[in-house]
């Protein structure tokens, strides 16, 4: 008589890995921020595409960039990212800052940037890290 074949396992189907979840996209305002507004955009890069008024603050933990006149103050890299950057295309900030490292209106931006499109980034440098702003050519 034929001895009963040995049950045999099936192992299941491994589960679909699932798709990484997708890098938060930028904030984006297209409002004016007024005095005394805050928006942050935490763990992301924010897009304002209307004027940051004096008294209002911009704040990312990435770059931010504003499409219009920044007179408020932007705070990039707020968690400590370095490589963040702040972009203007009318740079006339109350203050920057990148990183911790700041800059505030009393010491005025030179002539070839204020008021006109520029960019701030962080350089290290011998005595610590400092904020360079450098004009765009638009």
């Amino acid at each position: 008589r034929p001895m009963p074949a040995a049950p045999v396992e099936v192992a299941p189907a491994p589960e679909p890995a699932a798709p990484p979840a997708p890098a938060a996209g930028a904030m984006v305002i297209d409002k004016p921020l007024r005095s005394g507004q805050q928006v942050y955009a935490r763990g992301r890069d924010l897009v304002v595409m209307a004027m940051v008024n004096p008294g209002a603050e911009v704040i990312a933990d990435g770059h931010i960039h504003v499409y219009a006149p920044l007179r408020g103050k932007a705070i990039a890299g707020a968690r400590g990212n370095a490589d963040a950057r702040i972009f203007a295309l009318a740079m006339s900030p109350e203050l920057i800052s990148i990183a911790g490292i700041y800059r505030t209106s009393e010491k005025p931006l030179p002539p070839e940037v204020q008021g006109k499109p520029a960019q701030v980034r962080l350089t290290p440098g011998p005595d610590g890290d400092k904020l360079v702003v450098d004009a765009i050519s638009v």
